[in-house]
């Protein structure tokens, strides 16, 4: 089961245009999810002349029960948008948060499709 948690899913029926794998191979779980997978994707929507282009960076996160693709940050953020944002993620402990709130989204998802 693959889980798009975007307001406007659409903005990502497409390859990316970048993608940074952040974590490969698996190895550890989260909340009872074998997380495999972990990457940061980049979709440019546009540039403007003054302000370049508007790039909505996506986090992707797959585990034994499924793969969930949640908004990380977007806006004009500049020519290495996707560069940044992953420095940003792996200096501290943003990478443990992402996917906890990437598995707490994908659980909250599961639970409800059972329920329907």
């Amino acid at each position: 089961m693959h889980f798009v948690d975007i307001p406007e899913p659409g903005r990502v029926g497409r390859e990316p245009d970048r993608t940074e794998v952040l974590i490969a191979g698996g190895g550890f779980e989260e909340h009872g999810f074998a997380v495999s997978r972990v990457e940061l994707r980049l979709y440019e929507e546009g540039t403007d002349g003054r302000l370049g282009p508007y790039s909505l960076i996506t986090s992707f996160v797959d585990t034994d029960k499924g793969s969930v693709e949640m908004v990380y940050d977007e806006g004009f953020r500049g020519s290495d948008a996707l560069g940044s944002a992953v420095r940003l993620l792996v200096s501290g402990l943003g990478l443990s948060g992402l996917v906890l709130r990437s598995v707490i989204s994908l659980q909250d998802h599961i639970e409800k499709s059972r329920g329907a």
